[in-house]
């Protein structure tokens, strides 16, 4: 008789054990030669060596299983011990699972190409509308490449600028203020990565979250880098961010040139960046359109109704300058 220990890394053991720990009831019946005592995220095993390293070969299996699919089932655990294999069907485009297993997909053209620019680029400007899928799918691609251990952490950044309102003071300390801001970017975390593991990842630092403004200094390695609503950056802010790139880093500059919120008399940063940066080398563009949109299929015709609005306003004002002109000559 021996004892073992397994310590599960990488997944979320509230996910793993099942709903009142059905899993692990599961597990210990088809095991019934061993003695097994789960407590979080520790399990012991205690009977036959044979045995033992045969159960913790499975449990590997099934870990591994759990972590890519962020959801475990009966039937999976089963064909798993029995040596069987789970049915996967392979999803089309997919990028990731999120939570409850649901496939993370690139769904539109360009979303794609934002795919293979990032896997070709080391630095990828994405432009486009609002419910595009710009961002969503930029965090995506950085978890992909946590889980697949190709990076050691994922820094979020965000400029920290009110929509177009005053907010006047906020209370707490400097994450109560800073949250509202980032808090898109935790929505599509916690679409893609437990609860549990998400704290542990943000408290240990391997997921960063912070204000553009934070980022003054530092060199980022072996990480991901995401900069989003970049519109609404400076010229020497942007250019601070990007040349935060270290080694084995990529980065993803994301922007809506539509929604720009700062002063009329400020340049955007995103804007003048991508021209000044046009014909360098190792730079991925992609440009999301009307079509990208995937959220609710008002905010297509929302965006669009704008769209013809902002071009009427556009011709009426060259119309009321040319007559303007024409009555000065």
């Amino acid at each position: 008789m021996i004892e073992r220990i397994y310590i599960l890394e990488t997944v979320d053991p509230v996910i793993f054990y099942g709903v009142n720990n059905s899993n692990m009831q599961l597990i210990k019946t088809l095991f019934p030669k061993l003695r097994i005592v789960a407590r979080g995220n520790v399990m012991k095993v205690i009977g036959d060596e044979e045995e033992s390293e045969l159960f913790l070969k499975k449990i590997r299996e099934i870990e591994k299983y759990c972590e890519e699919f962020n959801s475990l089932s009966e039937e999976v655990i089963i064909d798993i011990i029995k040596g069987k294999g789970p049915t996967v069907v392979k999803q089309e485009n997919l990028i990731i699972h999120g939570m409850n297993g649901k496939p993370i997909t690139a769904r539109t053209e360009n979303q794609q190409l934002l795919v293979k620019a990032f896997e070709e680029n080391d630095l990828v400007f994405a432009t486009g509308p609002a419910g595009s899928g710009k961002t969503f799918v930029a965090i995506a691609l950085a978890v992909k490449a946590l889980k697949n251990k190709e990076v050691r952490k994922i820094i979020l950044s965000r400029p920290a600028v009110e929509a177009g309102e005053k907010l006047g003071f906020l209370p707490g300390e400097m994450k109560d203020k800073l949250d509202p801001y980032l808090q898109p970017l935790y929505d599509a975390l916690q679409d893609m990565i437990p609860a549990v593991k998400l704290k542990e990842y943000m408290e240990n630092n391997v997921i960063q979250i912070a204000p553009l403004a934070f980022m003054r200094g530092r060199t980022l390695n072996d990480a991901v880098i995401i900069l989003d609503e970049a519109q609404n950056t400076t010229t020497h802010q942007i250019k601070m961010f990007l040349t935060r790139l270290g080694m084995n880093a990529k980065m993803i500059v994301t922007g809506d040139m539509t929604q720009i919120d700062l002063p009329a008399s400020v340049t955007s940063g995103l804007k003048e960046a991508m021209g000044v940066l046009k014909n360098v080398p190792g730079i991925g563009r992609v440009e999301f359109n009307k079509k990208d949109i995937v959220r609710h299929k008002l905010v297509q015709r929302i965006v669009e109704a704008y769209d013809k609005f902002d071009k009427s306003k556009l011709r009426a004002a060259k119309k009321d300058t040319s007559h303007t002109e024409n009555k000065i000559d």
